[in-house]
């Protein structure tokens, strides 16, 4: 059966997209998971078409067809990277809520204030968005040397780009598509929100904010450890320096945040838009 041998072909990405059913779920509500699965999915291979085609909005490039019957292909574009585009905006949306919401501790967890506004915020957006562009800056230039781990050699371009073989061009489309796609599930959440549809599936549990970050996390030391297994050291730790800082400014905004006394209009904020809290519970 061809979804078999394509998930036997690529099982570090299905089981990132099983972290993102299990983080998304418990955040966001089932419903919500489910939604963006589907309408994040058409817009990422919608992007992939129109670029194979028409050079935008990544720029030109290819795909190799080298795993055409090994693995689900849809006109052209293969299932799993678009997918893949997914759970990599749910996690950088998850990070973007973590980074601008107000935290705070309570019996030895902490709890991440978001609200309504906070999901819904441009600001919001804007920095995933962000978050989403920095994972392909890592992501990119090992996937382009495929052909020397168990990736495989999916997709060129026509000319080398100037970054590790990447055209700036792939950054500026990916900007584009994930802000369609962390819009996309900000108006899913909204609109489920207005059908009186809530999201309290995962309050029991607490750890439920740290599934997104730690999915962040995970992708980002998944690709840096293949880059340095193909022995692109260059390309590693240039990708490791870029990843330093912002991870330090993260864990110390985070330190921050939850050190400041004096948060019970956050709190409270948080309380109304979210009754189910367990923080808030008895």
């Amino acid at each position: 059966m061809l979804l078999l041998s394509t998930i036997a072909l690529r099982p570090y990405v299905f089981l990132f997209l099983l972290v993102y059913l299990v983080g998304c779920t418990l955040q966001f509500g089932l419903k919500r998971a489910l939604l963006f699965c589907i309408a994040g999915y058409f817009i990422a291979w919608l992007s992939e078409l129109s670029s194979i085609h028409n050079s935008f909005p990544y720029g030109i490039y290819y795909y190799l067809e080298q795993t055409r019957g090994q693995e689900i292909w849809v006109l052209g574009v293969p299932l799993m990277d678009s997918i893949s585009y997914v759970f990599l905006a749910y996690a950088s949306y998850s990070l973007s809520l973590l980074i601008v919401s107000p935290v705070c501790r309570s019996n030895g967890l902490f709890y991440v204030l978001e609200t309504i506004k906070t999901r819904s915020s441009w600001y919001t957006t804007l920095l995933a968005t962000l978050l989403f562009v920095y994972l392909d800056i890592i992501i990119d230039p090992v996937a382009l040397q495929g052909s020397r781990w168990f990736l495989g050699q999916i997709y060129g371009y026509q000319e080398p780009g100037v970054y590790f073989g990447v055209p700036i061009s792939n950054f500026f489309g990916w900007f584009v598509v994930g802000f369609l796609m962390i819009a996309t599930l900000q108006k899913i959440d909204q609109w489920l929100h207005r059908r009186n549809i809530p999201d309290y599936y995962g309050y029991r549990y607490p750890w439920r904010y740290l599934i997104g970050p730690g999915l962040y996390a995970g992708v980002l030391v998944f690709n840096l450890l293949v880059t340095f297994f193909i022995n692109e050291d260059m390309m590693g730790w240039v990708g490791v320096f870029i990843v330093l800082l912002p991870a330090f400014l993260v864990c110390t905004l985070v330190r921050i945040k939850l050190s400041t006394v004096g948060l019970e209009k956050s709190q409270e904020a948080h309380r109304k838009d979210f009754p189910q809290a367990v923080i808030y519970r008895s």
